[in-house]
């Protein structure tokens, strides 16, 4: 029975396949459905019978075959052996063109020598001589302009024939040579359909995003990088993308004994490939997927259908938008570079969270970079770097050093102070989060005193990191200060310095 594929819904790392087929009440009681994944899995094979189709029983078997269970995959072997005759035709017209040209260059070569001895006996008349010799010469540059043809044209063949061969290692690479076979059991009453679906391996989705900061306002675009090596073409169909996790078995889970040994070297660790990912701007409003919000799962469903061919890596749909406000401000950590970077801070006012991606920024019209985000749940706030802003302009200093030596204890004393000045260039008022710290000793041997700042830090850890967030309105400066003294025993050489 003819079903084909009509519906997809790939999970992260699985593909279940639907495939519906009409009955004819002719056949008889059994009908077979053939060319399947050889990989499927046989407890995830439903069949249903819709209409007057009455299914009372399902078998699942392997297939054996002598060429490529993969429809297309025969396809191309068939054309490969048609391409292969038309290319040993034309080599044969070739060769017989090039045993011309040997010919009439054999015959050219000794009717020459033959009337030039003609010619010295006086047999022969000179008229003669030059009708032979030009005959014989259209003849030859006849053959010769066809064996010229002849030769382009076997090579623009053989060309054609290479990348068909490619086609076919490519197609094979991820083709069985075995198929699955479903053969139903069925009580025909009349017209009638059949249901076929089942979960496959080799297949799956991840998704990814395009992140646009226009002002205050924040468009995340969501889509799905599908691919699947399932070894069958999905043509055009319903694409559904879930994020459930369909497992082969389901069990609750179970603690296992907890035991230590010795570390063993690790292995060499693996070339990671990066999917190339292309993002322009665009103007045309994309067509999105409806989202359905279960109980743990989402599911999006594209609105148009869509044909994924086995082998396609990365296959990109659009699922969703969510439009946001973002918070802007700056934060900037002087001490290790001298740089504000502008930084959005979004809620997720979606209903349903954001599973973990690869995201593309974008700032007006201006590609920041790229990121990964976490799972991005519902209510949750997450920060995005946008770039440095070169017209807030960060300075730090050292104002005060000094170096000294107690008399009686010898105990050094090192005192340090730094000034960070943040200038606003720019037309409106900006929000300076500056970070600073202190150091923090580990040794009892060495001490930290004395540490003060001006003004008071909105924060302060115990790790001596200080935090300030500062108002700066446009054309103007503001400044914080920190300063601190380090004590060090006599005969201890302290590590860590950066003063």
């Amino acid at each position: 029975m003819d079903a084909p594929i009509v519906a997809v819904t790939v999970y992260p790392q699985h593909a279940r396949i639907t495939r519906r087929g009409r009955v004819d009440p002719a056949a008889g009681n059994r009908v077979a459905i053939t060319g399947l994944p050889i990989s499927l899995d046989a407890g995830s094979v439903r069949v249903g019978g819709i209409g007057d189709a009455l299914v009372t029983g399902v078998d699942v078997g392997a297939a054996r075959h002598a060429g490529p269970a993969d429809t297309a995959l025969r396809t191309l072997v068939e054309q490969r052996h048609a391409e292969q005759a038309i290319v040993d035709a034309v080599a044969d017209e070739e060769a017989a063109a090039s045993a011309q040209v040997d010919l009439l260059t054999g015959v050219t070569r000794r009717s020459g020598a033959s009337f030039a001895k003609a010619l010295a006996a006086g047999t022969t008349e000179p008229g003669r001589v030059e009708e032979v010799s030009t005959a014989l010469g259209r003849q030859l540059a006849a053959a010769l302009k066809d064996r010229r043809v002849l030769s382009t044209r076997l090579s623009r063949l053989r060309e054609d024939l290479a990348a068909l061969d490619r086609r076919i290692e490519s197609h094979s690479a991820q083709s069985e040579q075995d198929s699955s076979t479903v053969t139903v059991d069925i009580e025909p009453s009349g017209d009638g359909e059949l249901e076929l679906s089942y979960v496959v391996p080799g297949a799956g989705w991840e998704p990814g995003y395009d992140v646009r900061v226009r002002g205050a306002d924040v468009s995340v675009t969501s889509y799905g990088l599908v691919s699947q090596h399932t070894g069958e073409d999905w043509p055009e169909c319903e694409l559904t993308l879930s994020t459930a996790r369909p497992a082969n078995t389901v069990t609750l889970p179970e603690l296992q004994p907890w035991y230590l040994d010795r570390e063993q070297p690790a292995p060499p660790p693996q070339r990671a490939f990066a999917a190339a990912s292309v993002s322009a701007e665009s103007r045309v409003a994309p067509k999105l997927a409806t989202v359905e919000q279960g109980a743990t799962a989402v599911t999006f469903r594209p609105p148009s259908p869509i044909a994924v061919p086995s082998g396609a890596q990365g296959h990109r749909t659009t699922l969703a938008q969510l439009d946001l406000t973002a918070e802007l401000d700056y934060l900037t950590a002087p001490a290790q570079a001298p740089e504000a970077y502008l930084r959005a801070k979004v809620v997720n006012a979606g209903a349903y969270p954001l599973q973990p991606g690869r995201a593309s920024v974008f700032h007006e019209s201006e590609f920041v970079g790229t990121t990964r985000l976490d799972l991005w749940a519902p209510g949750e706030e997450l920060e995005l770097a946008l770039g440095v802003d070169d017209r807030i302009r960060v300075e730090r200093e050292l104002v005060r050093r000094t170096a000294g030596k107690a008399a009686l204890s010898g105990q050094r004393r090192r005192e340090a102070e730094y000034r960070t000045t943040v200038t606003n260039h720019s037309p409106r008022e900006a929000v300076v989060t500056v970070l600073d710290q202190a150091p923090v000793s580990r040794d009892e041997a060495i001490t930290v005193r004395d540490v003060h700042s001006a003004p008071d830090p909105a924060e302060r850890t115990e790790l001596g990191e200080f935090t300030w967030r500062l108002t700066v309105a446009s054309g103007a400066s503001a400044e914080v200060s920190l300063g601190y003294r380090v004590d060090v025993a006599k005969g201890v050489r302290p590590a860590g310095r950066r003063e």
